[in-house]
């Protein structure tokens, strides 16, 4: 069943409770207001023929029954009046006022309503001088019943005729309701992998439709930004493989084709050995840049900022040892104004990849400095090593880009681009600021947890 369907079908459900229960609302209140008004016009002629039999001396049974014949308002009149013990005292028309019973039935308050079958009574208790007496009226009221019964074809056939219409003019608002739901049904079965720039009309943003577009609007920049890294992945891989596999399979084919003494058989496998562990290297850096590049989402931990760039000092330490690296930190007077929330694995691979970077391209110290600005940490990593050329800063963190005064040095140009997508991910910023033969700073903010 279509969504148009399932809201033509709710719709229409809903007004036809909706007609039934004013209905029967309109039906309730017709037939409890033409029964009180009937009840009163009871009312009063019990009344007046208590007043006119009783009170008016003048005036005896035999009279009363002619103007009771000559003013008689209701079909199927009865009349009846009793004394104290229900002796009846005057009748006129009696049918179920015929019975004893019933007058002592119904003479329980001054005034009582009562219905008896089709017809409806009332019992009027009236005192006059020190004897009381009960008047009986009863009558069909034939009016209401007519009344009732042409509201009732009335209110039958507009609600058949409002479900009609409902049904109708549903459909047309449901169909008109869904269709930029189809609209972008239709503009989403054309977009595939080849078309993953394509985006859906937002509209106003504002209603849910335009919500929904904005939503998948985001899901296809998310599986753009998947698609592009695993293109680059795929092809970063193949290009950076190509060479090292090309010089092995050449090297072992030469091993294998030439006789060759022992010393020379070592060195050709010691190549070997290099070549691979430099493959290895590639590879977990790859693998790296594709882990990070897979997800927004990092789980942070406040941590000491301190903390983790004295682990990769100790890190790169342990590859360089007899290189300073000279931390310069101003601690201040609450240490909490260190901490930082922040993923320290992620954190410290980042650091630990530029330190090594200095380390690499100068022969000189390296320092590595802390500014506190309000609600900011600045951590500034520099060295005096060969710089970066101007023209090649704003290129420094794409992968497998290496500066051209760097290539006497061992690398991949994936250490940087791992850099700035973490920094990325922890909503920091970093900066370059370089010069050639003057050295590189890196500078990298944080915002302090409070």
């Amino acid at each position: 069943m279509t969504i148009k369907v399932r809201l033509s079908l709710q719709f229409t459900l809903l007004v036809t409770v909706i007609l039934l229960f004013f209905s029967v609302l309109v039906y309730y209140f017709s037939y409890t207001s033409q029964v009180a008004k009937f009840r009163r016009s009871l009312f009063d002629s019990a009344r007046n023929t208590a007043t006119l039999f009783i009170n008016v001396e003048e005036i005896d049974s035999l009279l009363l029954n002619k103007i009771q014949q000559s003013t008689v308002s209701w079909e199927r009149e009865e009349l009846a009046l009793t004394d104290s013990a229900f002796n009846l005292i005057y009748g006129n028309n009696l049918q179920y006022l015929s019975d004893s019973s019933t007058f002592e039935n119904y003479a329980r308050e001054s005034v009582n309503y009562f219905s008896i079958r089709e017809k409806d009574g009332v019992c009027y208790k009236h005192s006059y001088g020190n004897r009381t007496y009960f008047v009986y009226a009863m009558a069909f009221d034939r009016s209401r019943s007519e009344n009732l019964e042409e509201l009732k074809r009335f209110l039958f056939w507009s609600i058949i005729i409002s479900i009609s219409l409902s049904v109708i003019l549903s459909y047309l608002f449901s169909k008109r309701a869904i269709k930029p739901i189809s609209k972008i049904i239709k503009n989403v079965k054309e977009i595939n992998s080849y078309k993953l720039g394509t985006r859906l009309d937002e509209g106003a943003r504002k209603d849910e439709i335009d919500q929904l577009a904005i939503t998948f609007n985001e899901m296809l920049s998310n599986l753009e930004i998947a698609f592009r890294n695993q293109e680059d992945f795929v092809s970063n891989a193949s290009h950076q493989l190509r060479t090292p596999l090309a010089v092995m399979i050449g090297e072992s084919d030469y091993i294998l084709s030439h006789e060759q003494k022992k010393e020379e058989y070592v060195t050709h496998i010691a190549r070997l050995f290099n070549d691979l562990k430099n493959m290895n290297t590639l590879l977990n850096s790859l693998l790296e840049l594709a882990q990070i590049n897979r997800s927004d989402n990092i789980n942070l931990m406040p941590t000491r900022l301190d903390e983790l760039i004295f682990n990769a000092i100790q890190q790169t330490k342990s590859k360089y040892p007899g290189r300073r690296i000279i931390p310069k930190i101003q601690y201040p007077e609450n240490e909490n104004d260190l901490i930082v929330s922040v993923n320290s694995g992620l954190l410290s691979m980042a650091f630990s990849n530029i330190i090594d970077n200095a380390c690499k391209f100068s022969d000189d110290d390296v320092t590595v400095e802390f500014e506190i600005l309000n609600d900011l940490i600045k951590v500034i990593i520099s060295d005096k090593g060969i710089g970066i050329p101007a023209e090649e800063i704003e290129n420094v963190f794409l992968p497998f880009n290496r500066g051209s005064n760097a290539r006497f040095k061992s690398g991949y140009g994936i250490g940087l681009a791992l850099v700035k997508r973490i920094i990325d991910l922890h909503d920091a910023k970093i900066n370059v600021i370089s010069s050639e033969e003057a050295g590189t700073k890196f500078e990298l903010t944080f915002k302090r947890v409070r």
